[in-house]
């Protein structure tokens, strides 16, 4: 999906000679020829100096997963979290109204050059940039052409803060379509997307990199995007090889060696590592930098960025172990809340008025009741979502209303159904812009993500899921959430009459023994995994597999070449030539995946790279599957 303008990337060592040259030829402190637009930190400050960033993620960082993410904060700080949109393709925004209006949406109606502005008297703001609710924004574009780019940046510019320049993207994709981190040894043409921003937009440009292979050469790709006009700079602490099974931990060294050697005044963000809310205190000390960002860690727990309540003040929304050493946010509370947001900005509905969610205690004769309409429940989920795709779409209506009569909320089942009719005025509110609208296409996988730990104990809940797809049929998520609430108050009273051993014996010690010999190991997941322990009714991060328990899983392996020389190893050593010491199998299977170069470390067949596919919102998609394909939906999303 190459840019009619794709740039043939040059070798390593002329892109080094172009970054010198570059350097000669850039200004030591960019200056933008239009306007008197903030730079650098006196940006960053305007937008009151911000410390927690929601990542970029495609088709994931949308407007209701930012919404609820700042949801967790206190209203006077929600302002303080800065969002970026997921990751916009420049051509296709530029080019096709279809993908822009499906992907962006600051105002009810198409986007283009001459919508109405802030400012304007016609001007009636609706979800992305909204000034009420959702700022600061950044967007963020995948680019290879200046021109494309600046002319996708013109049409965002009067809805957000900043735009932000993709050049972390690792996936087989932005390497097709040469974008992402794929441009990184063509500097010469960093330089210039940035550049151009710099000169022709009226608001700042950011940009987002991954780490190079030493830090010498990382600070100058660095100073590069700088002198070319980048107001803030976020580094992602892994190298461009370093995803799925082979994405490893995030270097902070590298992002405290920028620190220390770029100039005091430059706004850096850091990125990578962030699992749980302790861990953006701790990025932030080691490596000195002015933000922490999250992707993966938001995903699986979007109140990562609050504080979490005292204890006593989690309401029925936090849990707490017996002991008060862990706590979470509860599944069922967090899916609530996903929900009303989605009701309430996207489908501009009423929210069904719910039950207060269950804790032990209270009465528990509507879980007896609700126990006798699960089967059907499930029955008519299964049913409806199992018809073909076209009866499915003109039935949908019908199909989300009855699947509500049988939801735990106390609302009529036409508060849980889509109203389509007659919205002449109101066209985002029609059937068929519904099932393109970013914010209904994103709900599966981030459910899945969400309930990533839940479905584990309960499959039928993941087969539903699995079936809901669009977030349009909203009647089916209502059905999911009514199996969601159930099965917590249940988790709950047996965590309650087993006295806690439910979960702090059966699981915990379990876990604890099964990790005692690993928990010191650097190449081991498992001191993370002891950390981050919850039951599955709290929402928690996925550890991943590090790479040398990959290997040894199978779910990478070592390349014909690679092969031969762990088979010499191995003789040297039995000769008496030590073979480099007690590294063993293990030793070269790490150095494998994390050395200086790519390496040809083979894939199982479920993790080639996906092929180009039709994006779900129209046109060619820029996204395709920019995650790592596993057998878990949606859950290894990567941001660039």
């Amino acid at each position: 999906m190459a840019s009619p303008s794709a740039t043939t990337a040059p070798s390593l060592a002329s892109a080094a000679a172009n970054l010198g040259a570059t350097e000669a030829n850039a200004t030591t402190t960019p200056r933008a020829t239009k306007g008197t637009k903030l730079h650098g930190r006196a940006f960053y400050e305007s937008i009151g100096s911000p410390k927690y960033i929601v990542a970029p993620m495609v088709d994931q960082s949308e407007f209701a997963w930012r919404m609820l993410t700042r949801s967790f904060l206190p209203a006077d700080e929600q302002h303080k979290l800065l969002c970026y949109t997921p990751m916009f393709h420049a051509r296709l925004f530029t080019e096709a109204p279809k993908y822009r209006d499906s992907h962006f949406q600051p105002i009810r109606g198409p986007l283009t050059a001459d919508s109405p502005r802030p400012n304007s008297s016609d001007y009636v703001p609706f979800l992305d940039g909204n000034p009420e609710f959702d700022r600061s924004l950044f967007v963020q574009f995948c680019a290879n052409d200046p021109a494309y780019l600046l002319s996708a940046a013109k049409l965002v510019a009067p809805y957000c803060d900043a735009v932000d320049l993709n050049l972390g993207c690792p996936q087989g994709i932005a390497k097709r379509g040469q974008y992402g981190s794929f441009l990184q040894e063509n500097q010469e043409l960093i330089f210039e997307l940035i550049n151009t921003l710099h000169k022709e937009l009226d608001i700042p440009v950011t940009a987002k990199i991954r780490i190079l292979d030493t830090k010498e050469a990382t600070l100058q790709y660095a100073q590069n995007v700088l002198r070319a006009g980048a107001s803030i700079l976020t580094v992602h602490g892994r190298r461009r090889e370093q995803k799925g099974h082979q994405t490893g931990l995030a270097d902070w060294e590298y992002i405290r060696y920028l620190r220390e050697n770029l100039p005091k005044e430059t706004v850096i963000f850091a990125n990578g590592n962030i699992l749980q809310h302790t861990d953006l205190e701790k990025c932030l000390a080691a490596t000195g930098a002015d933000g922490v960002m999250s992707a993966e860690g938001n995903l699986s727990d979007p109140g990562l960025f609050a504080r979490p309540p005292a204890v006593g003040e989690g309401g029925r929304e936090y849990w707490r172990s017996k002991d008060g050493s862990r706590g979470g946010w509860r599944v069922d509370a967090v899916l609530r809340r996903y929900l009303d947001i989605i009701y309430k900005y996207v489908l501009e509905q009423k929210p069904p008025v719910r039950r207060p969610l269950f804790m032990p205690g209270d009465d528990v004769a509507w879980l007896e009741e609700a126990s006798s309409t699960t089967s059907s429940e499930i029955t008519q989920a299964n049913d409806t979502c199992e018809e073909p795709a076209r009866k499915k779409h003109k039935s949908a209506n019908g199909s989300a209303s009855t699947l509500s009569t049988t939801t735990t909320t106390s609302s009529s089942s036409s508060s849980s159904s889509l109203n389509t009719t007659n919205n002449s005025n109101n066209p985002h509110l029609d059937k068929k812009a519904l099932q393109t609208s970013p914010n209904l296409v994103s709900m599966q996988p981030h459910c899945f993500h969400l309930l990533r730990h839940f479905v584990t104990h309960h499959t039928d809940v993941r087969d539903l899921l699995a079936r809901a797809r669009n977030g349009s049929e909203i009647g089916k998520y209502e059905a999911i959430l009514s199996q969601v609430e159930r099965k917590v108050a249940r988790g709950l009273l047996e965590y309650e009459r087993t006295g806690g051993s439910s979960f702090d014996v059966d699981v915990l010690e379990t876990l604890y023994q099964e990790t005692e010999d690993f928990k010191d190991d650097p190449e081991s997941s498992a001191q993370a995994r002891r950390e981050n322990k919850r039951p599955w009714w709290v929402v928690q991060p996925i550890i991943r597999p590090l790479p040398k328990e990959a290997l040894a899983k199978g779910a990478l392996q070592l390349s014909k070449k690679e092969l031969k020389a762990q088979a010499a190893k191995k003789a040297a050593a039995a000769a008496g030539g030590g073979g480099g010491g007690g590294g063993g199998d293990a030793g070269i299977t790490v150095a494998s995946v994390f050395g200086s170069k790519e390496k040809e470390v083979k894939k199982t067949a479920s993790e080639e790279a996906p092929v180009p596919v039709q994006g779900q919102n129209g046109g060619e998609t820029a996204v395709e599957s920019l995650e790592t394909t596993t057998s878990f939906s949606k859950s290894e999303l990567v941001s660039g």
